[in-house]
């Protein structure tokens, strides 16, 4: 790209500066969202959710045979 002043130059990058700034803080979001992904309280309840559908599941087993 071929600037023709000093202003041009300035705004790209500024605009560069403000784009950058943008995909860090979706970064951070990020970061936050795998975060409480990983916290074992939401481990324990993904285990309890399974058990009871694995649990049905075995009890309608029973029931049919």
């Amino acid at each position: 790209m071929q600037y023709n002043s000093f202003k041009e130059i300035e705004l790209d990058l500024k605009r560069l500066s403000l784009q950058r700034q943008i995909l860090v803080e979706e970064l951070k979001q990020q970061k936050h969202n795998v975060a409480e992904d990983l916290k074992p309280y939401n481990w324990v309840n993904w285990a309890l959710k399974f058990a009871r559908k694995y649990g049905a599941l075995m009890l309608i087993k029973k029931i049919f045979k």
